[in-house]
C-alpha cells in the first residue's frame, strides 16, 4: 500500500444540543445541517466513516484500507476493531449527564469496545462548566432515589472550565459537557453512551429522550474522582488506549512525528504544512490528517496549534 498523509473528510452529526461554531469557526458544513453538534474527524465505525480526500486513495473509506491492511495502525495489529475515534464537539446546549461502559461490560451488552476519552477545551464561555463525577459517595439505591425524585443534579460535581485545559474521562465516570463549550475529543472507538439525566429535554420526535438508568448504575463510579490538573501543555493524556499531545507556540512551530504507530493530526488554530518524503500537504484550522504506521518521518510546521493522537500501544 502506498502510504502518505491522508487528509480526512469529517462526518457531521446533527444532534439536538448542537451549536454553530463548527461552521463559523472551522467552515464545516454539508449544506443541510444548520446546527452541527459533532464533527467526527477520524472515524472507522458503523455510525460514521472517514473518507480520504487527497491523493491516490481519494474517495476511499479509511475502513476499507484498514480491512486491507491492519498494520496501518501498528506493526502486527490483529484486532478487527480500529482503535480510536477523534471528534470536535460543539455544545450549543448542555449535553445529557451520562456515563460510558468499560471494555468488558460493553463487549457483553453492546458488542463493541468500552469508551475512555479525553477532552481538550478549545473554547468556552466565562460561565461554562462540566460535570466531572459525583460530589460524594453514593450507593446504587441513593442514586436511583435521586433520579426518581428529579434531584439528580444535587449529586453532581461541577467544574468551571477555560480554553486550554484538558480532562481525562475514564470509562465509568459520570460526566457532561456544559453549554458554550467547544472541545476536541479523543476516545476509544465506541459510541456506547448511557444517559442518567437529560433535563427533561424533548427529542426531535417531541418525546423525552431515552435514558439508560440501570445500565448507567451498573457501570458508574459511585465515589468522587479528582479532576486532573492538566493545563494543556505537552502530553494531554496517556493511557492504555491512546496518547494525546499538543504542539503550540506563540510564533512558528516545527516538529517531527514518528509513524511507527498511527497518528491523527488535527489543527486547532492557524495553518501549516505536513512534509513527508519531500512533498508538502497543507493543513488549516479544523482539518485532520491520518498518518498510517510506516508512513515515515513527517515534519509538521506552521503558525498553528496541533493536537496529535495515537493508539495506546504507540
Amino acid at each position: 500500500m502506498n502510504l502518505y498523509p491522508f487528509k480526512l473528510k469529517p462526518v457531521l452529526k446533527d444532534i439536538i444540543w448542537g451549536g454553530t461554531r463548527l461552521a463559523s469557526k472551522y467552515g464545516k458544513s454539508d449544506g443541510q445541517i444548520r446546527k452541527i453538534a459533532e464533527s467526527w474527524e477520524l472515524a472507522v465505525h458503523k455510525n460514521g466513516m472517514s473518507l480520504i480526500e487527497n491523493g491516490e486513495y481519494a474517495g476511499c473509506a479509511l475502513g476499507d484500507l484498514f480491512k486491507c491492511d491492519k498494520s496501518i495502525v501498528s506493526p502486527g495489529y490483529k484486532s478487527d476493531v480500529f482503535p480510536l475515534l477523534v471528534k470536535f464537539i460543539d455544545a450549543g446546549q448542555d449535553l445529557s449527564v451520562q456515563v460510558h461502559p468499560g471494555d468488558e461490560y460493553a463487549a457483553k451488552h453492546e458488542n463493541e469496545s468500552g469508551k475512555t476519552e479525553m477532552w481538550y477545551i478549545i473554547d468556552a464561555l466565562p460561565e461554562s462548566r462540566i460535570v466531572y463525577g459525583l460530589n460524594g459517595r453514593y450507593t446504587r439505591e441513593e442514586l436511583r432515589a435521586l433520579i426518581a425524585e428529579n434531584r439528580f443534579e444535587e449529586c453532581l460535581n461541577y467544574i468551571k472550565v477555560k480554553p486550554g485545559e484538558a480532562y481525562f474521562i475514564p470509562a465509568g465516570l459520570v460526566h457532561a459537557i456544559g453549554e458554550g463549550i467547544l472541545i476536541l475529543e479523543i476516545q476509544q472507538n465506541s459510541d456506547s453512551t448511557y444517559r442518567f439525566y437529560d433535563y427533561n429535554r424533548l427529542g426531535t420526535d417531541n418525546k423525552p429522550r431515552e435514558l439508560h438508568i440501570e445500565k448507567a448504575l451498573d457501570v458508574c463510579i459511585k465515589s468522587p474522582v479528582k479532576a486532573p490538573g492538566n493545563s494543556g501543555c505537552g502530553i494531554l493524556a496517556a493511557c492504555e488506549y491512546f496518547q494525546a499531545e499538543i504542539y503550540q507556540n506563540v510564533n512558528y512551530i516545527n516538529f517531527e512525528l514518528e509513524t511507527v504507530f498511527m497518528n491523527c493530526v488535527t489543527c486547532i488554530k492557524g495553518e501549516g504544512k505536513i512534509i513527508c518524503e519531500g512533498k508538502m500537504y497543507d493543513i488549516k484550522s479544523g482539518e485532520s490528517y491520518f498518518l498510517a504506521a510506516g508512513t515515515g518521518k513527517c515534519q509538521i510546521e506552521g503558525n498553528a496549534v496541533f493536537v496529535t493522537a495515537k493508539c495506546g500501544n504507540g
